[in-house]
């Protein structure tokens, strides 16, 4: 319970008491998606009772976003920043990991929230899909912690020095009862293959980008997913 705990101490703006040492969520990553049932199952009943589209995803995002107190939409930004820096490598990691915001950041921050808004306006089930859409967030930064090599010294690395390769089994069985909830199968399915889809792309786009992972990057997955799998759900 502790390490239950610690995580949604690091991953919720909730007030959870006395914080507890972190290491005991470290030890345990592969508990992410336990973060997104909480977040996104906050979000899901906030949003229940709203009968209007575009009101019922504006709250949605903005329950998850606030839930999260923004930590990992502030990662999306620094990657924004980096990816768009010209120059080399060391140059695009300056740009991710500085104080200032620049162009990129600002353009990944509004493509995904607008990728994500339109697509909940969408969907049959706003509430289902909020919640769906955040564990398969969460999962990725799982599967992100335990697979991406670090480039610095940070969060992540420390977080990675502890995560071992069967992390991704329990991870993943953490996902299983998503396909409790009402929605087709099928979409569950590919949720979760294009969450797969989606951290083996973020992997290889930052080492070949940056050399490696950092806590950015893990940040910007969690956002990128959940706009991802939204979009998804709408289509199917």
């Amino acid at each position: 319970m502790r390490s239950v705990l610690a995580l949604f101490q690091f991953c919720t703006s909730l007030p959870l008491g006395r914080p507890v040492e972190f290491e005991h969520f470290a030890r345990r990553s592969y508990l992410y998606p336990l973060a997104g049932y909480l977040i996104g199952g906050i979000a899901a009943i906030v949003t229940f009772w709203i009968a209007s589209p575009p009101v019922g995803a504006a709250v949605a995002i903005a329950a998850v976003l606030l839930l999260s107190g923004c930590n990992h939409f502030d990662g999306l930004l620094d990657f924004g920043d980096g990816l768009m820096a010209h120059g080399r490598r060391e140059k695009r990691i300056a740009a991710m990991t500085d104080r200032t915001t620049g162009a990129g950041a600002v353009a990944a921050g509004i493509l995904v929230t607008l990728l994500a808004f339109s697509g909940l306006q969408a969907v049959a089930n706003i509430p289902l899909t909020i919640l769906t859409a955040e564990v398969c967030a969460k999962t990725a930064m799982s599967w992100l912690t335990t697979l991406g090599r670090p480039f610095r010294e940070g969060m992540h690395s420390y977080l990675h020095s502890f995560a071992k390769p069967w992390f991704l089994v329990p991870a993943f069985l953490l996902t299983l009862p998503l396909f409790l909830l009402p929605l087709p199968r099928l979409a569950l399915v590919l949720a979760l293959a294009a969450t797969a889809a989606i951290t083996a792309f973020m992997l290889v786009l930052s080492r070949r980008v940056f050399g490696g992972v950092n806590g950015d990057i893990v940040g910007a997955s969690n956002e990128i997913v959940r706009a991802g799998v939204i979009l998804l759900l709408a289509l199917a």
